[in-house]
């Protein structure tokens, strides 16, 4: 049955042609690097600029997320459950629409791997078995109960052995409505050796809860021409092909011929509610609620950058044995007691041809169908904007693709980042450092690279430069581990801007303090970098005034600024020491 449900949903793909040819060509630029203009600010969501403005600088390797697209889709498809009493399919259901289900889901990427979908399943299922059954007698069973002009299935006393089952022939229809939240893992969009997915692999889990209904169909006709179906008239029928005991009714080979007999018998009116449970909450005093753990894969084919046609197929687990309205064994024995409930529960399925859209402002498409490695190679591979990954303006060795520092003075030792060295770490380069090691503890350091150590008696009395006197020192205070700026703080550096545009001419010396670890380095870098950017981005001020310090010694949660001296001058920009360890 599963084959032919396949066979089925593959009939159904053809009508998707259409959409391939128009919408491949509403977007034939699609893929532009890592898909989208990593520098495009105006995809960047306001609370991951700061990451995005220091990628931009070349203070951080990676790009700030971009928003993505939200996925609306819609579906139809194969609905089936797996229990007692055997499903037909669109071709051998009495009515081919209580086979099928429709279902819409909204799902949104969260990163290039995972993403979330809330989901509606509508479907009904029904099927009927070819064996004939009487476990059904001594239940609570509506094949047990129903009586038609004082006449039953099931006659006489239960308790004894003058009970009498006939036998019948199993058959349901079941309305199902499920909603679940699930998590979504695509499974191939890390690609080494090409840029994009045209075909998006993906697996799902989820959570949620159902409400069945299901109904039998056991009286032939309606009203005063209402009769018991003759099951009889099938049970004793002589079927060929029954080898090699021609007088077992149950015959394998003759479940073809049974079934044809059946669909003409059943007139599909599924009148009758089947056994439910009477310890389980009803809805509407037909419905049943259940909760369901659900699972799956599925591909989606990419039509357009907004259009995507998907083939999934879809397990739900009830936990319930009467989906199908039948949970008892075979063969009774009557006046020894009834017979035993089934072993496994039934479990329902949707295979399912969609249809999506993308919807979204200022989005890129869903990460899904993004090859997070695209843009590293693209990077690799093509000229940067305004250059070639072969130029080195400076001559410092290090390609302006990934030089930091591109004006490095020339015949200065390097990192590979570009930047002049710093062997002590005090914030002036070697190059220019009259103090090449500097003690932890004598740090800070001036312009000069020298600490704050005490000089030898030999070179007491020197003589240190004064600042620029109308702009005043002072400190920054951040709340332990973290580098956001708060308002007692922005207003400090209003301040601190105003000094700035009345002396023109002066620089200002940022420095941050923390150095017993890496990750306090790292945060130290973290406030100076607040700091910075605040003053340049909110109140204007030329980077070039400032000169960037941290890891200094002292209190760790400030940041200390004054004017700089005569002559005392260092970078305003740089690279995280520890980029990984980047904190709020």
């Amino acid at each position: 049955m599963q084959i032919k449900n396949y066979l089925l949903l593959s009939t159904l793909i053809g009508w998707a042609a259409f959409f391939s040819n128009s919408a491949n060509a509403q977007n034939e630029t699609i893929y532009k690097s890592a898909g989208y203009d990593v520098t495009d600010t105006s995809l960047i969501p306001a609370r991951r600029l700061e990451q995005q403005r220091d990628f931009i600088k070349s203070q951080y390797d990676f790009p700030s997320k971009p928003r993505n697209q939200w996925e609306i889709g819609v579906n139809v498809g194969a609905f089936n459950v797996s229990g007692d009493v055997r499903s037909k399919h669109l071709f051998t259901a009495k009515n081919p629409l209580q086979t099928l289900g429709f279902g819409l889901h909204v799902r949104k990427a969260w990163g290039h791997v995972i993403s979330t979908r809330l989901q509606f399943i509508h479907g009904t299922a029904s099927g009927y078995n070819w064996q004939s059954a009487t476990g059904y007698w001594a239940h609570s069973n509506p094949w047990n109960k129903i009586r038609l002009n004082g006449v039953g299935y099931a006659t006489g006393n239960i308790h004894s052995t003058t009970y009498s089952a006939t036998p019948v022939y199993y058959n349901y229809k079941t309305n199902i409505d499920e909603l679940s939240f699930q998590m979504v893992a695509t499974l191939n969009n890390i690609k080494f050796h090409k840029a994009r997915n045209k075909a998006s692999l993906y697996a799902l889990v989820g959570m949620g809860g159902m409400l069945y209904d299901t109904w039998i169909n056991a009286i032939n006709g309606s009203g005063t021409n209402a009769t018991l179906y003759d099951f009889q008239s099938i049970t004793s029928k002589f079927y060929p092909n029954t080898s090699p005991n021609a007088n077992w009714p149950n015959g394998y080979r003759t479940r073809k011929a049974k079934n044809a007999d059946l669909l003409k018998m059943f007139d599909g009116t599924y009148e009758t509610a089947a056994e439910r449970h009477d310890n389980r909450p009803w809805f509407g005093k037909e419905r049943t609620f259940r909760t369901i753990i659900t699972a799956g894969l599925g591909v989606q084919f990419k039509l357009g950058s907004k259009v995507s046609l998907s083939i999934e197929e879809k397990f739900s687990l009830a936990g319930d044995d009467l989906l199908d309205g039948q949970r008892w064994q075979e063969y009774p024995q009557p006046g020894f007691g009834g017979s035993a409930m089934t072993r496994d529960n039934d479990t329902y399925n949707y295979l399912s041809l969609g249809l999506n859209v993308h919807i979204g402002r200022k989005s890129i498409e869903p990460l899904w169908w993004m090859n997070p490695l695209d843009y590293s190679y693209t990077k690799m591979n093509k000229p940067t904007i305004g250059g070639t990954c072969d130029v080195d303006k400076d001559g410092d060795g290090v390609s302006d693709c990934f030089d930091r520092c591109s004006d490095t003075p020339a015949g200065v030792a390097v990192d590979t980042h570009g930047c002049a060295i710093d062997t002590d770490g005090d914030g002036v380069p070697d190059f220019k450092d009259k103090q090449l090691i500097t003690p932890t503890e004598c740090q800070p350091a001036d312009a000069d690279g020298i600490g704050t150590c005490p000089d030898p008696e030999c070179c007491s009395g020197k003589v240190v430069p004064i600042g620029c006197g109308g702009i005043s020192g002072g400190a920054i205070e951040f709340n332990s581990g973290k580098s956001k700026l708060d308002a007692i703080s922005k207003a400090a550096l209003a301040s601190l801007s105003t000094a700035m545009r009345a002396n023109p001419s002066c620089k200002v010396l940022i420095v941050g303090n923390g150095n017993v670890s890496k990750i306090d380095q790292q945060r130290s870098w973290d406030r100076v970098n607040a700091v910075i950017n605040y003053l340049v981005d909110n109140q204007g001020i030329d980077r070039e005034r400032f000169i960037f310090q941290y890891g200094q010694n002292g209190n760790s949660d400030a940041v200390i600024y004054r004017s700089a001296v005569e002559g005392e001058e260092g970078p305003s920009n740089m690279p995280p020491p520890f980029p990984n360890l980047r904190r709020d």
